[in-house]
């Protein structure tokens, strides 16, 4: 920080964010958003490459949400499920299980690291319900990413977002995304005290944009039902169309017993989560007040939200998203092939759907990783915005995340901006 600038002149702390590179660096202030793009305080537009972190799914300022939201806030803003209910609740509810075959309930919150509280707590306690209270640990995928609460960053993987938080963490089963062996060696060796099993189906998001092979969740799942145990997917990141199909496990056409859904379900526009299971599960947890569910939260299922999440779903219902997001993703590939590929900085291209990560290593061949302080990933994102995107890295993996509704042009636009940002990292 400047020595003539006070903490008072720019009061915000960033999320995952090393500050001190934020304070010497051109401040991006996004002043408002129209369809793919986000428009700067003086007027410059950027094509929102990651779909402003991963959620948005239609646009920014599509009528129809914007809409719904103005009508819902004029009648009801907030009032509590605890106990009580409210009709944009219910409705939501209704609506969203069509999408989720095999699934009866729905549970509410407001973020995505709460939903997968809930779920592991959901399944915790299902197992102690029933009687079998020795079943109290959690499998979970190497390289996760759950959140950023404690339970989420428990079974998330090693690394930065857990290394230094570890005394305040249990330690969850590990298990390989690239071996479904490896989970079955996990629940023969721990037999009778797994209570469930986590994934993030199909593509580890935070874990570099990892695609995990062809029926690797039917693998799982099978795995789930002959060891007895409940399986858990998280779609925070996967769901709502991002990889081809509304829900990824939709993909291999799997029913988990607990689903996670944040991000894209009001469409990217307002804060809320769902945790989603089955009659089974819900039953477990009726009759005495001791068996009821203990958790909850202040804002879970507001009315505003879950007005604009019914908008949401009217515009997937009322067009074949999913059909025009595998046409875009068929051109992203394209893209990538002509013109990223081959960089020499590039080391491996992989993509589901509009999930991309391109990550970047110093030596093609042997994969070696680029030293920490080339900072090389954040580079190639800060050049791209001298050509009018905006994406954000994983490290040194550079993430596309596009909403559904991206544009041809608007495709290329990012593929030319991420080969411009490359050029400009320096080779030695």
């Amino acid at each position: 920080m400047p020595a003539d600038q006070s903490p008072g002149d720019y009061p915000l702390w960033h999320p995952f964010t090393q500050m001190a590179r934020f304070e010497r660096e051109p401040r991006l202030v996004v002043a408002r958003a129209e369809g793919n793009r986000l428009i700067d305080t003086a007027g410059n537009e950027y094509v929102d490459g990651v779909a402003s972190l991963w959620a948005n799914v239609h646009g920014h300022s599509h009528p129809h949400i914007v809409g719904a939201i103005q009508e819902q806030a004029a009648k009801l803003q907030h009032s509590t499920l605890l106990g009580i209910t409210h009709e944009p609740a219910i409705e939501l509810g209704r609506r969203l299980l069509p999408h989720l075959p095999g699934r009866s309930r729905v549970f509410f919150s407001e973020n995505g690291a709460s939903a997968v509280e809930v779920a592991l707590k959901m399944a915790v306690q299902y197992q102690a319900n029933r009687g079998r209270p020795e079943r109290n640990r959690i499998a979970a995928l190497e390289m996760a990413y759950h959140g950023d609460t404690l339970g989420a960053v428990s079974v998330g993987g090693e690394g930065p977002f857990r290394d230094v938080y570890e005394p305040l963490l249990f330690e969850p089963l590990r298990f390989s995304s690239a071996s479904p062996a490896s989970l079955r060696d996990l629940l023969t060796t721990h037999a009778g005290e797994v209570a469930a099993v986590i994934i993030e189906p199909r593509v580890q998001g935070a874990g570099g944009m990892i695609v995990a092979p062809e029926g690797h969740i039917a693998a799982v799942r099978a795995l789930c039902d002959e060891f007895d145990t409940l399986l858990i997917a998280d779609e925070v990141a996967t769901g709502f169309g991002k990889t081809g199909a509304m829900f990824a496990c939709d993909l291999e056409g799997v029913t988990p017993d607990l689903t996670v859904l944040g991000k894209g379900i009001t469409g990217g526009y307002l804060p809320l989560s769902a945790t989603v299971t089955t009659e089974e599960v819900y039953r477990a947890f009726h009759g005495e007040e001791g068996r009821k569910l203990f958790h909850g939260h202040t804002y879970a299922g507001n009315p505003i939200c879950c007005a604009a999440a019914l908008a949401s779903l009217d515009l997937f219902e009322a067009d074949d998203l999913h059909a025009r997001t595998r046409e875009r993703a068929a051109l992203l590939a394209t893209l990538l092939a002509e013109r990223i590929a081959d960089h020499p900085l590039v080391g491996e291209v992989r993509q589901q759907g509009l999930m991309t990560g391109i990550e970047l290593v110093a030596d093609r061949d042997t994969r070696e990783p680029l030293p920490p302080d080339r900072e090389a990933g954040w580079r190639v994102c800060l050049a791209a915005r001298d050509r009018g995107v905006f994406i954000r890295p994983l490290g040194d993996v550079i993430v596309l995340m596009p909403p559904l509704s991206i544009e041809e042009d608007e495709l290329a636009q990012i593929c030319e901006a991420v080969a411009y940002g490359l050029d400009r990292v320096p080779r030695d």
